[in-house]
């Protein structure tokens, strides 16, 4: 009997378990987009470059693109289908839609997914590389323009709407600390 290059799996994605059957060699992006239909998640450059894949495993950014699928078993994956509550955008949603964060809409997906991921990063007191100090100990910092671009900077837009996507980041920042 030859070697199998076909595995058994279950992706667990937007709080939905799914049993597929992928080549070994299946992108998680490919199984999301081709196994399970869900077709938010972009193809952009397939190199884990320009961030159109970006999804939320266990809450933490991944690029689809380089992630196998049998490698995300177990995950809880969050697509930008999965983002909303039901009818009710996500405030990241909400901001980009009022402050034009959408130009093609190609890497929106992506980027929605990101900002997520950031507002909470920077919220659990993560650094970025735009974070003068690093230390342990030091003063929470703000949420700039320039947190914003340096965090976000995985994933790119074509069409040059990072004026709008960073308002639109803060925006969200800002109303996700007054609900908290």
């Amino acid at each position: 009997m030859p070697p199998t290059t076909r595995s058994d799996i279950s992706l667990r994605v937007n709080g939905e378990t799914h049993a597929l059957t992928v080549d070994n060699r299946t992108t998680l992006l490919d199984a999301l987009r081709e196994n399970l239909g869900l077709t938010g998640t972009k193809k952009g450059c397939d190199h884990g470059q320009c961030g159109a894949c970006t999804v939320l495993t266990d809450g933490r950014r991944a690029v689809s693109c380089l992630q196998l699928a049998v490698a995300a078993e177990g995950a809880d994956i969050t697509t930008i289908e999965g983002i909303a509550d039901g009818e009710d955008l996500h405030p990241v949603q909400e901001a980009f839609l009022e402050l034009d964060g959408y130009q093609c809409g190609y890497c929106t997906p992506g980027q929605i997914c990101s900002a997520v991921a950031v507002i909470k990063e920077h919220a659990a007191g993560w650094p970025s590389a735009a974070t003068d100090d690093v230390r342990p100990d030091a003063e929470p910092v703000p949420l700039d323009a320039a947190e914003i671009r340096e965090r976000m900077s995985g994933n790119l837009c074509r069409c040059g709407a990072y004026t709008a996507i960073v308002r639109a980041v803060a925006r969200a920042s800002d109303e996700a600390k007054v609900t908290a």
